[in-house]
């Protein structure tokens, strides 16, 4: 039996949430209530972080990708759908490319399919020599607020605390294991390419983790795309643009409702130019 935790809010249509690196489920604390009036909303904590234990390491994003679905089979939970954010986009983009039929469609929330590059590697190889010479609470309180985007923080200091707490309650084993499977996981944008559901893509314009160059060279790629540009954002879009987050996500899940199948037309850039489109959201 899967020793996932997770927690349940609201009826309907399931919508599975999948927390980033450093965050547990309280990450989509903004966003929950809201979603929960019309959608049966199912929040994980990843093996490793929150109250999921670590399993055997090392682990790959697939492997990880593998103990989510087991647990959604356990719980009656195939054919929701599934969104990440950031390292949860990861897990998504791996359980899309295994068990596509598991899930009706996924959501990147400030998250990427291409695979790390040289530089990026490179930094993730530094964290792990920071975070074993300083610890995980050191590395928190410099890695959090970097997240947010500059002009944001003030008025965010509140959540910001919040999710520094949390990323600093991580145990170092797990963060080093994610880390590396990270680091290590292969480019995934043929699941872009071949999903025939739709996907839901929101991208921070000022998100320095996954740089919006490297966002907007995905949007081509997909067959139904659901895109959202969140303008003075960063890479945690729940917090620093609650209502646009909720609309994007709301509009998408919409889309799978058996009454609204002309919604899904709704969500497609039919002309394919997606210059023109940039702004939405």
């Amino acid at each position: 039996m899967s020793s996932i935790h997770y927690e349940v809010k609201g009826e309907g249509n399931p919508v599975i949430l999948i927390h980033g690196f450093c965050e547990t489920s309280a990450i989509w604390k903004p966003l929950l209530n809201k979603l929960a009036f019309s959608h049966k909303v199912i929040t994980l904590d990843l093996p490793g972080f929150g109250k999921s234990p670590l399993p055997k390491t090392p682990f790959s994003i697939a492997d990880i990708a593998e103990e989510v679905y087991r647990w959604m089979k356990e719980n009656q939970l195939l054919g929701s759908v599934v969104i990440g954010h950031s390292l949860g986009g990861y897990v998504s983009l791996a359980l899309a490319e295994k068990y596509p039929e598991s899930i009706k469609g996924f959501g990147l929330f400030h998250s990427t399919a291409f695979a790390d590059d040289d530089e990026k590697k490179h930094s993730r190889n530094k964290t792990i020599a920071f975070v074993r010479k300083r610890g995980v609470k050191v590395f928190a309180d410099s890695f959090v607020s970097q997240l947010f985007y500059l002009k944001n923080r003030e008025r965010l200091a509140g959540a910001i605390a919040e999710v520094t707490v949390d990323a600093g309650n991580t145990n170092e084993e797990t963060l080093i294991a994610y880390m590396e499977a990270m680091r290590d996981r292969p480019d995934r944008t043929d699941v872009l390419k071949s999903f025939n559901g739709p996907i839901l893509f929101i991208a921070g314009d000022q998100d320095t983790s996954v740089p919006f160059e490297k966002s907007q060279a995905q949007f081509e790629l997909m067959q139904q795309p659901y895109l959202t540009i969140l303008k003075e954002v960063g890479h945690v879009g729940m917090y620093e643009a609650t209502s646009e987050s909720y609309e994007a996500i709301t509009k998408f899940l919409n889309a799978f409702e058996e009454d609204s199948t002309d919604d899904i037309q709704t969500g497609i850039l039919p002309d394919r130019d997606l210059k023109k489109n940039l702004g939405c959201g």
